[in-house]
């Protein structure tokens, strides 16, 4: 069972019409209760990092979060999912701490060249690391579609695993052990968005 933990995030409804499409079996979660039992688990996310984060905490999902990490199960953050894994982010001077996960923080595209923020489209994924799981059979420059004004910026390069080009070189996915994490929306990337979800859900068997 994966769990998809709903705290009010936009694209919720199209990520679990993707793993069910990939008969994932499905547990929309808005507390806890139920948490240490998923085989794995995605944080979803579109909006504002402090949103995001101040709901995780009122919802009690920000702790059980950190928990399921330390469990070793497979963990998957997508776009604000992602951003919330490390410690911080300048948006709107946000003062509310992410879960710490990977040390970096969360920082705005520039507005500069005549480069629209923000970023809305696909765009190419270059590979650093040929073994992550999740990539499995996904080619190097495959397109994903990204919708975000800010991205991490990791301090530990080797987590790295996907990188893109957007007026910045910056890091698109990340992995350690069994934390996985994208900028991109693979729910909104057609077939190669699928195939990476589908890679994630076999990690869960």
């Amino acid at each position: 069972m994966i769990a998809l933990l709903d705290y009010g995030a936009g694209n919720l409804r199209s990520v679990e019409k993707a793993l069910i499409k990939l008969n994932a079996d499905v547990d929309v979660m808005t507390t806890p209760d139920r948490l240490a039992h998923a085989d794995a688990c995605v944080l979803p996310g579109v909006g504002a990092f402090d949103d995001c984060i101040q709901s995780l905490e009122k919802q009690e999902l920000l702790a059980a979060s950190k928990e399921f990490i330390q469990s070793g199960k497979p963990f998957l953050g997508i776009c604000v999912g992602y951003q919330s894994l490390f410690e911080r982010s300048e948006e709107f001077n946000s003062c509310a701490a992410g879960l710490n996960v990977f040390d970096g923080s969360v920082i705005r595209f520039p507005d500069e060249d005549g480069l629209k923020v923000p970023q809305i489209g696909w765009n190419q994924v270059e590979l650093k690391q040929n073994d992550c799981p999740i990539f499995n059979g996904i080619d190097d420059g495959s397109y994903f579609y990204f919708v975000h004004s800010y991205h991490p910026e990791p301090a530990d390069d080797s987590i790295v695993v996907g990188r893109t080009e957007y007026g910045r070189n910056f890091a698109s996915a990340v992995w350690r052990d069994n934390i996985y994490a994208t900028q991109f929306h693979p729910e909104k990337s057609q077939t190669v968005g699928l195939k990476l979800l589908e890679n994630f859900v076999g990690l869960a068997s």
